[in-house]
């Protein structure tokens, strides 16, 4: 059986991880990870302030993503 803070440990090691990234696409992706695994471990404990927040966060990170995406696609047209 897994220990939900496993889970949490992890997901902050994401989010720390991410933050010394000095390319902004991996920053996000890293990020993005970090937060799926908070939003995961928020509703596993049921700390829905956290759950939400970083659910949220996961939206901002891949409409970030998106965005990147799409100049990159741009720059290459």
């Amino acid at each position: 059986m897994m220990s939900w803070e496993y889970l949490g440990y992890l997901a902050s090691v994401l989010l720390v991880a991410s933050l010394m990234m000095s390319n902004v696409t991996k920053l996000r992706w890293l990020n993005l990870a970090g937060c799926i695994a908070f939003t995961f471990y928020g509703v596993a404990i049921t700390a829905w302030p956290v759950a939400i927040t970083n659910g949220l966060l996961s939206l901002v990170n891949i409409y970030h993503l998106y965005k990147l995406h799409r100049y990159q696609h741009e720059q290459v047209s």
